[in-house]
């Protein structure tokens, strides 16, 4: 499974970054990526996949 970011729906909100850290970061154009697939079974990336207000977020 791996976690992806759709980064023209991500907004800059950082709510994923909030929520797990670990997993997602902010790149310099301020929007969300997964800087540690590695951490992608964490239960925050689940809960950042919910939380995503554009659903910019999935797990294939």
């Amino acid at each position: 499974m791996a976690i992806k970011v759709d980064e023209e729906l991500c907004t800059g909100c950082e709510l994923c970054v909030q929520i797990c850290p670990d997993v997602f970061d902010m790149n310099d154009e301020g929007k969300a990526v997964v800087k540690n697939p590695a951490d992608e079974d964490l239960e925050c990336v689940d809960e950042a996949v919910d939380s995503c207000p554009t659903t910019a977020i999935s797990k294939d």
